[in-house]
């Protein structure tokens, strides 16, 4: 039987490239992604480890990832979700474009991911979605209203999600 797979975004660094490596250590197929492949390239020279160009905000990219797994390996047992970050800033001062980019990557892009795996997991007859938020998806602060709009968003997701 061939290892589990999973498809990790964000694995420059922090959780996601720490995510990579705790599954890698645990025998998974890894598919460890980011915008830029050289900020993951060690990574890939890990056994069991496969990087790719993704920028979660690309439909293309999403699609070539997804496909990609399913050629070289058949499945998809788990995404984890956890490329993100924040923009900070007074809401009055922070422009309407940098809220939409906000929500594009932490919002939309789950959404993307979940949304190109869930068919082929629903086939297999299991997986799991694992998204990254934060307690500032629970609790707002002054500056931070963007960020953690999304995050907010991105719990009612989750929450949905898992009844779903």
């Amino acid at each position: 039987m061939r290892p589990e797979t999973v498809l990790i975004t964000g694995c420059s660094s922090g959780i996601g490239r720490a995510t990579a490596e705790a599954f890698l250590d645990d025998g998974w197929t890894v598919y460890a992604t980011a915008r830029d492949t050289d900020d993951i390239a060690d990574l890939g020279e890990r056994e069991g480890c496969r990087t790719n160009t993704l920028d979660v905000t690309d439909d293309s990219d999403v699609r070539n990832v997804v496909n990609r797994m399913l050629r070289q390996d058949g499945r998809i047992d788990c995404l984890v979700n956890n490329a993100g970050y924040a923009q900070f800033g007074p809401t009055e001062e922070v422009d309407t474009e940098e809220v939409q980019q906000q929500f594009e990557v932490n919002v939309h892009g789950p959404h993307r991911l979940t949304k190109a795996v869930l068919p082929h997991m629903r086939e297999a007859g299991e997986g799991t979605v694992v998204n990254l938020s934060s307690v500032a998806g629970r609790i707002s602060m002054p500056g931070g209203g963007a960020y953690s709009g999304s995050k907010f968003a991105l719990e009612a997701m989750t929450d949905s999600l898992r009844w779903e």
